[in-house]
């Protein structure tokens, strides 16, 4: 069993950065595909970005550019940099593991961009 958890939300002005960091906890990460998916109120949730277990990453064309995804296996941790925010980036952000059959989601972080 992995534990995601999610640190690093907050408020931010647009056109400002902010750095997520999502932590495994139970076992190894470092053989999981890992992403970052994004749900605003009354949306559905979407992909925002991913990186497989070789660091090959793949990002949506919304924040191509902007965002980046990089991972420290010594750490079992996933950081997801994002610059150049704007207010429709406005969501609750989600990590999530996936290895084979095993699929897990943090818990979710607040990401609040003002204009």
């Amino acid at each position: 069993q992995v534990q995601l958890v999610e640190s690093g939300g907050g408020l931010v002005q647009a056109g400002g950065s902010l750095r997520l960091s999502c932590t495994a906890s139970g076992r190894s990460f470092s053989s999981y595909a890992v992403a970052w998916f994004r749900q605003s109120p009354g949306k559905e949730r979407e992909f925002v970005i991913g990186i497989a277990w070789d660091s090959i990453t793949q990002s949506s064309d919304s924040v191509k550019g902007r965002f980046t995804i990089s991972r420290d296996n010594a750490k079992n941790t996933v950081s997801l940099q994002m610059s150049s925010l704007k207010p429709e980036d406005t969501a609750v952000y989600y990590c999530r593991g996936v290895v084979g059959s095993n699929d897990f989601w943090g818990q979710g972080i607040q990401v609040t961009v003002s204009s």
